[in-house]
């Protein structure tokens, strides 16, 4: 079983345990021949869960995509920031470095050639709405069907890119459905067409993540967060 506690003990972050178990148990099932994409991986706390999860399923390969220079408010409070060795390092002593390609690029560069199919998404990167909304817009279309699109801090309108823009796709989109939220992440599956039945579940989950979405966003601040 994995032990999320740890696998991350002392990796800097903000993942919950039932985020990190989320995104194992949903690595694990990610076919062989299908890859997984994190936008955004810090120092590799989230990274080192989907490690684990392919390593113990099916040895699918990630691709960790990140700039590694920090996001805005980082670099407002540290300036020059480079996590790429820490991030590199902590892998390698997680022992999931051989399933990560580590990918020192902006979303967008990434995505220009690449030709993979892939299986899940992870889209935890600038949390501006433009941004969140441009990673969407850049590999929605690279993922299969049956696949699954997961947002990070996406509670409330506190981290406001990643809540609007699932919150937009779920009540417009036709080609999403089985929306579920785990403590900040909202995830859902990628489909050919949805129904009726699902666009109303859709709506009925927004309604819930109102409602509950909170508890996630404590759970992050009181047992997820690690020293940067």
């Amino acid at each position: 079983m994995f032990d999320f506690k740890k696998a991350t003990e002392n990796v800097g972050g903000w993942l919950t345990r039932a985020e990190g178990l989320f995104l194992y148990n949903t690595a694990k099932k990610v076919k062989a021949e299908n890859v997984i994409v994190e936008i955004g991986s810090w120092k590799g706390r989230s990274a080192i869960c989907l490690g684990n999860g392919s390593k113990d399923g099916n040895k699918a390969k990630i691709f960790a995509i990140d700039p590694h220079v920090g996001s805005p408010e980082h670099q407002k409070r540290f300036r020059k920031i480079d996590t790429f060795e820490e991030f590199r390092q902590n892998i390698d002593r997680a022992g999931v470095a051989h399933y990560i390609e580590p990918v020192r690029d902006t979303s967008e560069n990434a995505a220009e050639n690449f030709k993979h199919q892939v299986e899940l998404v992870f889209i935890d990167g600038h949390h501006g709405y433009k941004f969140v909304k441009l990673d969407f817009n850049l590999w929605f279309p690279k993922v299969v069907n049956g696949g699954i699109l997961a947002f990070h801090d996406s509670w409330h309108l506190h981290f406001a890119g990643p809540y609007l823009v699932t919150a937009i796709l779920l009540l417009t989109s036709s080609r999403i459905k089985n929306p579920q939220l785990v403590d900040t992440i909202t995830c859902f599956e990628k489909v050919e067409k949805n129904s009726a039945v699902h666009r109303l579940e859709n709506i009925g989950f927004l309604i819930y993540r109102a409602l509950f979405g909170i508890i996630g966003f404590f759970k992050l601040i009181l047992y997820g967060r690690k020293a940067i």
